[in-house]
């Protein structure tokens, strides 16, 4: 038996066990591509065709029947969800006659969290797999194949085969070491007399406005504070013209299958719920990822309390190594969270187009470098290093 490429339209349909372990073999595993938060995705109707989010994951089996690699495949009517923005690159390509849409997508779904994305148990299967991926987008005569927020592996994987790199930026907290802050009172010991300050003013100022936290953790999280977080998630999506990407039946199950992943915060004032915000956690890299916030009553400051200095409050007591705060912001580097570059990779089938977009990309990648050279001098901790 040679080893085989496959494409799968359901991936409800893959053998569960198989795909996670091969996910916890591979260099930067996230919860987020595990098959149960996946298979949630197209079970919820959340990611699906009619969404925009058709699947066409890619499986590799070794001659001996084993997964040797896979991948979380889409094919997308719209640019929606991805948090890497090329629509700029779309309206170009459409004006000059061409079809942009739909292109491959290699992500996971409305989740920008860097991490593994060619699930492979060797090198050769990664390489192997990414051949696969840019083989079907040409023989498929898409205009291109784009693989988000990508590992050190994936990245060098991509670059040896000509793909395009592009780098953005996200805002990361990591914990002290050698030594892991005592306490959060430790941890802003650490930085700067402003930013100290700051944090300990807006905490304040949400405490005397009679605001206290539930920090609800896994099976503690019942449906009606599911229903709670929920009607928060929806209010900020409509308040922003929108519509949330994740339906209700999502929650349900994630909240069912994975209830490890979750840390939820509820705020109350005068014994009523006001806000919540939802922290996915992976207890075996001590890793927590802030998802997604919303309030029904306003009051200065609880973002901030609620997204990131509560939430900062429980990584340092359960001695967690990093927080990542989620795409883009600024803001957060006020609360001690740093620039950390992300990568993405761009493979286009028609090569002037490829060759306009390297161009661009050049200048860009330029700008990034200026631009993180100029966030970290305004590093807010004392020392150069937390």
């Amino acid at each position: 038996m040679t080893p085989t490429l496959t494409l799968h339209d359901n991936p409800t349909t893959l053998d569960a066990a198989a795909w996670d372990a091969l996910l916890a073999a591979c260099p930067t595993p996230t919860p987020f591509l595990r098959h149960a938060f996946l298979a949630a995705l197209h079970r919820s109707g959340s990611a699906v065709t009619r969404t925009g989010w058709q699947p066409v994951f890619m499986t590799l089996t070794a001659e001996d029947g084993t997964l040797a690699a896979a991948a979380a495949l889409y094919l997308k009517s719209h640019s929606y969800g991805e948090y890497v923005f090329d629509w700029a690159w779309a309206e170009a390509w459409q004006r000059a006659g061409q079809r942009y849409y739909p292109k491959l997508l290699g992500a996971v779904p409305f989740t920008p969290v860097p991490g593994s994305r060619l699930l492979a148990r060797s090198d050769a299967a990664r390489a192997t797999l990414l051949q696969g991926i840019e083989t079907f987008a040409r023989d498929q005569g898409l205009s291109s194949a784009h693989l988000l927020f990508l590992d050190d592996a994936d990245r060098a994987a991509a670059q040896a085969q000509g793909w395009l790199l592009r780098e953005g930026v996200q805002f990361h907290w990591s914990n002290r070491t050698p030594e892991p802050y005592a306490d959060f009172a430790d941890f802003l010991a650490s930085l700067t007399r402003d930013k100290r300050k700051k944090v300990q003013q807006e905490r304040r100022y949400v405490r005397e406005a009679g605001v206290t936290f539930d920090v609800l953790r896994g099976t503690e999280i019942t449906a009606a504070d599911w229903d709670y977080f929920y009607q928060c998630y929806d209010t900020t999506y409509r308040e922003h013209r929108s519509t949330p990407y994740l339906t209700r039946a999502f929650w349900a199950e994630v909240a069912r299958t994975m209830p490890e992943h979750w840390l939820l915060f509820v705020a109350r004032r005068a014994g009523e719920r006001v806000a919540a915000s939802l922290v996915a956690l992976d207890p075996a890299q001590r890793v927590a990822y802030g998802r997604y916030w919303g309030c029904t009553e306003s009051v200065a400051h609880l973002h901030f309390a609620a997204c990131y200095h509560e939430p900062l409050d429980w990584c340092v007591r359960e001695r967690y190594v990093r927080f990542e705060g989620g795409a883009q912001g600024e803001h957060k580097m006020a609360r001690g969270l740093l620039p950390v570059k992300t990568t993405s990779a761009h493979w286009l089938r028609h090569p002037g187009f490829a060759d306009a977009v390297a161009r661009f990309l050049d200048e860009e990648t330029a700008g990034i470098e200026a631009y993180v050279g100029d966030l970290r001098e305004r590093n807010p901790f004392r020392t150069r290093e937390p």
